[in-house]
C-alpha cells in the first residue's frame, strides 16, 4: 500500500531518530533517510527543506514530550514535594528516553531564530521549573526576585543535568560505587535543593 504524503512524513521522521540512535547526528541527511526507507531522494524535500528542518521537528517533539513527563505529577499542597516529583521525572525521563535527552541537550541544534517554535517548546520545559520555584516561594511565603528564582532554577537544572549525563556514561562504573549509592543518588541531590533555596539569598542576582 503506498504511503499517504502524512504516512511520509512520519516514516521520516522515525527514520531521521533511528539514524541518530545507530550513527549519530553527524550521519543525518535527507538522503540517507531516503535511501533507508527506499523511496526516491527527493521525496524527504516534500515535507522538509532541509536536514535542519527535519531535525528542529524532532527535537520539538521531543522537548514536547520531555515537558508533558515534567507536567504529569498532579500539583499538591505540599510545594518541596512537587519539586522533588519534577527532579524525579527530569531524572527519569533521562533515563527511560536517552536518545530524545541527548538530542535536546547533547547534541548541537539548529539556528534558534530560523526555528522559533522549536525554541519555544524549549523554553516551555524550563518554564516549568521556573514556575515549580514560584510557586514554592509563594507557598512557604518566601520573598524571591525573579533574578534570585531563575538562578535557582540554573542551578537546579545543572545539576540534574549533570547527575544524569554522568549516571548515563561508562565513567562512572570506573568509580566502583556500591550500585545503592549510585541509585541513591537521586534522592540526595533531591534533598539538598530545597537546603540550597532556603539558605540562597532571595535577592543575589549577580
Amino acid at each position: 500500500m503506498p504511503r499517504t504524503r502524512r504516512d511520509l512524513r512520519e516514516a521520516c521522521i522515525a527514520e531521521g531518530m533511528a539514524i541518530i540512535a545507530s550513527g549519530g547526528l553527524e550521519q543525518l541527511s535527507l538522503r540517507e533517510v531516503a535511501r533507508r526507507l527506499g523511496v526516491s531522494h527527493q521525496a524527504p524535500y516534500r515535507h522538509f527543506v532541509s536536514r535542519d528542518h527535519i531535525l528542529a521537528e524532532m527535537v520539538s517533539r521531543a522537548f514536547d514530550a520531555f515537558a508533558a513527563f515534567l507536567d504529569a505529577h498532579p500539583k499538591s499542597d505540599d510545594p518541596d514535594q512537587d519539586m522533588a516529583n519534577m527532579a524525579k521525572d527530569y531524572l527519569g525521563y533521562a533515563r527511560e528516553h536517552p536518545l530524545e535527552y541527548r538530542l535536546m541537550f547533547g547534541t548541537p541544534l539548529p539556528d534558534g531564530e530560523a526555528f522559533p517554535e522549536m525554541m519555544a517548546k524549549a523554553k516551555h520545559a524550563f518554564s516549568l521549573l521556573v514556575s515549580g520555584l514560584k510557586r514554592k516561594a509563594q507557598l512557604s511565603g518566601q520573598a524571591r526576585s525573579d533574578e534570585a528564582v531563575l538562578l535557582d532554577a540554573l542551578v537546579i537544572w545543572s545539576s540534574l543535568h549533570g547527575l544524569a549525563s554522568i549516571k548515563s556514561s561508562s565513567v562512572i562504573r570506573t568509580l566502583d560505587l556500591p550500585a545503592a549509592l549510585i541509585e541513591g543518588s537521586d534522592l540526595h541531590m533531591i534533598r539538598g535543593f530545597s537546603a540550597l533555596i532556603a539558605s540562597a539569598d532571595p535577592n543575589l542576582s549577580h
